[in-house]
């Protein structure tokens, strides 16, 4: 097989050589495909599925007659971490975290404040990012992270924000009095925007990136409750500004609003994003008459008209205080994540802290975490076992989750010769178009014109815009993000 550098040619349709790993050659081809559309199936209340599932396979089959192979892949159960989704580390990596315990994660999740982030007026430093970013990579995660303005300290809103112009609302949390700027204040939403456009300019390109709008309120969660004197929140057209602000310095990452701002959270799953609600599993911690789960999260994302929002942006959930409470206050667990799974979540984030003892609540976290977010089960391929030109593949591919992967990711096929050279085949079809239930994908992937006769290993894996096969499927016969499947000759 001949290798190529990166080049734009065109064989057919329009497509792009570049190398990737291990020598491999990534080719990605528009074609057209079809996407089962229906609504999705998610587990209910008293543990069956809506609509019809096929029955797992036990053992992998293959038929093979003279010209067309067809191969059901075995389904697994196996607990494993993917991108973007899952439990997640809190101001820890995988690496880094105790409490993880041996459960997998696929997500790291930070919070950074405005004054570390720009300690004086000339300076944005971005380095503790691009350091989490990078730790988070090695531990196999991808990170969330917010940027927040105020808080319940002196360590959020920069001191030199009043010395530039920027009006300031003062106000106390049961200690000191602190400082927030107001960002409706034309200087103070300058300085804020140019901020964000600086992380933009570095990260926005990030594939293992995703952002939750955060800047207003407190800790970025979209209120002032309990200030004194009581703040207001910036106008609802400086709300829909900052929406904006980040659709358009973030337009390729997931972004999840937060679920306190109805009007604001309208505004911004109207644009495409998910939402993120921190106070999981709340039954009564902060009132005996009125709670999040009960009182508010459902209340919020009906009166939004956001309940299709996860269609197409994330819901994270984050636990209110942490699992350990719920036990103390006598809880229901399984009641709670079977809520966060009706609701479509694809993260839990138990902000760390170690969990609950007792073989049981392990269970319920085991059986969250083969519901939560996306699973991909592929349940049928077909293609000719000869091919020239062309590799039509027929694929039915069962999201077993409750929701699909937001991530840059695309379907690939991977021939390798028996030298061992691969030519990687990037298909039209978006795992973020998979929503719960099946997916039927046709796919005719354009050959290289100087792919050489031979016999080829095929693979499928989902990959990211870099090429990496970072989407671990529920099928057996995973080797390095790759799984071979079955041959086809080329003449």
């Amino acid at each position: 097989m001949n290798h190529r550098t990166a080049s734009s040619i065109i064989v057919g349709c329009l497509f792009a050589w570049g190398a990737i790993a291990s020598g491999s050659t990534w080719l990605g081809c528009s074609s057209d495909s079809h996407e089962d559309d229906r609504g999705g199936t998610w587990p209910l209340q008293d543990g069956s599925v809506e609509g019809a599932q096929p029955d797992a396979h036990q053992t992998d089959a293959a038929t093979e007659s003279a010209d067309t192979v067809v191969v059901e892949p075995t389904e697994i159960d196996t607990l494993f971490a993917n991108p973007g989704m899952g439990w997640q580390t809190f101001h820890h990596v995988a690496t880094e975290d105790d409490s993880l315990e041996g459960i997998p994660s696929g997500s790291a999740y930070y919070r950074y404040r405005w004054l570390r982030l720009q300690p004086t007026q000339e300076t944005i430093d971005l380095e503790e990012i691009q350091n989490t970013l990078d730790k988070a990579r090695a531990a196999g995660q991808t990170l969330m992270i917010r940027v927040m303005t105020a808080g319940s300290d002196k360590e959020y809103s920069p001191d030199w924000l009043a010395a530039a112009g920027c009006k300031i609302w003062e106000y106390k949390r049961d200690g000191p009095t602190i400082h927030a700027p107001d960002l409706d204040d034309p200087v103070c939403w300058q300085w804020h925007e140019n901020l964000l456009r600086a992380i933009a300019t570095r990260f926005a390109s990030e594939p293992d990136l995703q952002m939750d709008i955060g800047s207003v309120g407190l800790w970025g969660e979209w209120h002032f409750s309990s200030t004194t004197p009581e703040i207001p929140m910036p106008s609802l057209e400086t709300r829909k500004k900052v929406v904006d602000l980040y659709r358009e310095l973030f337009p390729d990452l997931p972004q999840q609003a937060l679920i306190g701002d109805v009007d604001a959270l309208a505004y911004a799953t109207s644009q495409g994003s998910g939402w993120r609600a921190d106070c999981l599993g709340d039954y009564g911690f902060y009132s005996p008459t009125w709670n999040h789960m009960d009182d508010m999260y459902r209340q919020h994302v009906e009166q939004a008209n956001a309940t299709l929002a996860w269609q197409n942006g994330p819901v994270a959930w984050e636990t209110c205080y942490d699992m350990s409470r719920w036990v103390q206050e006598g809880y229901d667990v399984h009641r709670i994540f079977q809520y966060a799974v009706d609701m479509h979540g694809s993260f839990v984030n138990n902000k760390s802290a170690p969990l609950p003892e007792g073989s049981q609540i392990r269970q319920e976290i085991e059986t969250l975490l083969r519901k939560l977010g996306y699973r991909y089960v592929l349940r049928r391929l077909e293609h000719p076992r000869r091919v020239s030109g062309t590799l039509p593949v027929s694929m039915d591919w069962d999201n077993v989750g409750v929701a699909p992967a937001y991530g840059p990711y695309s379907l690939a096929v991977r021939l390798t010769s028996q030298a061992g050279d691969s030519v990687v085949l990037s298909a039209s079809s978006k795992p973020k178009a998979w929503l719960p239930g099946l997916t039927h994908v046709q796919e005719d992937l354009v050959l290289p014109a100087s792919m050489s006769a031979g016999t080829y290993q095929l693979a499928v894996g989902i990959i990211d815009k870099t090429g990496r096969a970072v989407v671990k499927l529920a099928i057996a016969g995973e080797q390095s993000g790759w799984y071979p499947l079955s041959e086809v000759v080329v003449p």
